[in-house]
């Protein structure tokens, strides 16, 4: 697919795709975060497969916006976000992590940002990688896990009350096949994400 120069950014840019970029840095920064270490042999260790719904609210200079979808894991392989259009129920983006790279799509405008660990080595924390991830999502999901993620507690003091939400989790096997994009989507630069984090 080829890479194309970006555009330039509109207030006509729908909220909802801010909002998965949002979440991915939450991601990243939670891969990097200290997790839970209550004790007790759970079921959830003998499972290959997690999901759960997801609830993202992030805070707006007029309203408080939020967002809702699906989270799928596999084991040391893949962990997907998938965030829907209310009503319609209409996939708007698209967050996929592997354990050598992430997946960004933004189904509305046909674009796409892919980025290997080394490319983001420079602002993920230092124990940022598919493990920890993962281990913060299986954490999650035990009786009394952490289940709510705030923006302060990641350090993003500049998103005060966006906060990301699991809940309904279910060890029940799924198929996670890998994000097939077509040539109607293109190709942007990943540091794009943080350019319009910090225009929020």
């Amino acid at each position: 697919m080829e890479r194309k120069p970006r555009t330039p950014r509109t207030e006509a840019r729908p909220r909802l795709i801010r909002l998965a970029l949002l979440t991915m840095t939450l991601l990243l920064c939670l891969a990097g975060c200290q997790t839970s270490r209550r004790a007790g042999k759970l079921s959830l260790k003998e499972s290959t497969c997690l999901s759960s719904k997801v609830k993202l609210t992030v805070p707006s200079k007029q309203s408080v916006l939020t967002v809702n979808g699906t989270m799928k894991l596999i084991r040391g392989e893949r962990m997907q976000l998938s965030f829907l259009m209310p009503i319609l129920r209409t996939e708007v983006a698209r967050i996929e992590v592997t354990p050598d790279d992430l997946l960004l799509v933004d189904r509305m405008g046909k674009r796409y940002v892919r980025a290997t660990r080394r490319e983001l080595r420079g602002i993920l924390p230092k124990k940022a990688d598919f493990a920890h991830l993962e281990k913060l999502l299986y954490d999650a999901a035990r009786p009394e896990g952490k289940t709510v993620v705030t923006a302060e507690s990641l350090g993003l003091n500049q998103i005060e009350g966006g906060k990301l939400e699991f809940s309904d989790f279910s060890t029940q096997p799924l198929t996670l096949p890998p994000t097939q994009l077509s040539s109607k989507y293109v190709e942007v630069e990943w540091y794009e994400l943080l350019h319009l984090l910090m225009s929020l």
